[in-house]
């Protein structure tokens, strides 16, 4: 008889597992950047694989509902109608697909911007975010380009990536992080490819942000108050856009 001691122990340990296949290694704290990379890498193979070159991003309060006092959700729907009508989304010749629809792929506001698309028979892109309270995909953004993101940065770094114009909707906190992020990546430089900047309903935006006080107090140059403008129509905001250099093929 063998004194030779079973292997079981070590083939059953933590230890032994195939790193890529150990979900309690693969979640821990040293693996963290590994996680952002693949957050990256994940959405980046399948914008590529979708031949998606640049955007058109919407952002919002995902409060807002169909029919609801302030029409917000229905301008938002048909300005991502007439923006995947017009701005080349639907190019189906082969060449890379432009200004596509992105929004954060929930309801409200998004949920209206990726259905305008839908309604055009174009792409969108939703990207997701994991929230304490669950929030789920919208059903119109573009089942192979809705993806789902535990951090905010990598989420943002992808907003930011192919954008060729931003629409900003009224919001609440998520919708001002969202804006003042872009705006402050062109204000620094960091964004240097052109970037038109539309805030929908100008009556709201002037309430809530006394953008002229800014100046006013010499906290930004008066030139900064450049790198946005409004508008108060679907049809207006998508003219507000090419006014400013919007590209479309």
């Amino acid at each position: 008889m063998s004194d030779r001691p079973s292997n079981k122990l070590q083939m059953e340990n933590p230890a032994y597992r195939l790193p890529a296949v150990d979900r309690d290694f693969v979640l821990g704290d040293s693996t963290r950047g590994i996680r952002f990379q693949l957050e990256y890498l994940k959405a980046e193979e399948n914008l590529r694989a979708r031949n998606v070159e640049s955007t058109v991003v919407v952002f919002g309060s995902a409060r807002v509902r169909e029919q609801d006092s302030s029409g917000w959700y229905e301008a938002a729907q048909e300005f991502a109608r007439i923006c995947s009508e017009k701005g080349g989304a639907k190019d189906t010749s082969g060449a890379a697909k432009q200004n596509v629809i992105a929004t954060g792929g929930g309801p409200g506001i998004m949920e209206a911007a990726n259905r305008g698309a839908y309604d055009a028979g174009a792409p969108s892109i939703g990207y997701n975010i994991t929230l304490p309270r669950e929030q789920e995909p919208n059903p119109y953004s573009t089942p192979d380009l809705t993806f789902r993101f535990h951090y905010f940065a990598m989420r943002k770094m992808h907003f930011a990536m192919r954008a060729a114009g931003l629409v900003v909707f009224p919001g609440g906190f998520g919708t001002m992080d969202e804006l003042f992020e872009l705006l402050t990546l062109r204000q620094t430089g960091k964004m240097t490819k052109p970037l038109p900047v539309v805030l929908y309903d100008s009556k709201f935006w002037n309430t809530a942000i006394n953008f002229e006080h800014f100046a006013t107090a010499g906290l930004i140059n008066r030139k900064d108050l450049e790198l946005f403008t409004f508008a108060d129509t679907p049809e207006g905001a998508w003219d507000a856009l090419l006014a400013l250099g919007l590209k479309i093929p």
